[in-house]
């Protein structure tokens, strides 16, 4: 299946190069506050899977678009089969979530960042309390 970017994601539509998806990144990582330059490793690798994800869509949409097409095996017989290419944009797609979570550009992933972020703070009162004693 695609994903809701599909519908966006018009034929002939704006297919955006590394460095642009990398740029989009980091502002939607500063936007909702989860950016750190320690991410950016993470960031260059999530914006290679989405022009990889955009070139494969291109391919798929060039190649007449069939989310089924016709396979033949070595005994030479004929088979319908999941196309490759929809294959391989669906594999980018989950792959780039799995991205988007991490750097909580997600509902869930934002909300996990949050709450590491709430524990962390509550250790440090308490070491703070604990410090105050001695």
């Amino acid at each position: 299946t695609l994903s809701k970017c599909a519908g966006n994601f018009r034929k002939g539509g704006i297919r955006m190069k590394k460095g642009a998806w990398k740029n989009k990144i980091v502002k939607q990582c500063k936007e909702v506050g989860t950016y750190r330059d320690s991410f950016l490793p993470m960031i260059e690798t999530l914006a290679a899977i989405l022009a990889q994800r955009d070139e494969t869509r291109k391919e798929f949409e060039e190649s007449g678009g069939r989310s089924v097409v016709t396979y033949i095996n070595k005994a030479g017989a004929e088979n319908m089969t999941k196309n490759p290419l929809l294959a391989l944009w669906d594999d980018l797609n989950k792959s780039a979530l799995a991205y988007w979570r991490d750097l909580g550009l997600t509902p869930a992933g934002l909300r996990k960042i949050d709450e590491q972020a709430m524990k962390q703070k509550k250790k440090s009162a308490m070491a703070e309390a604990l410090s105050g004693l001695g």
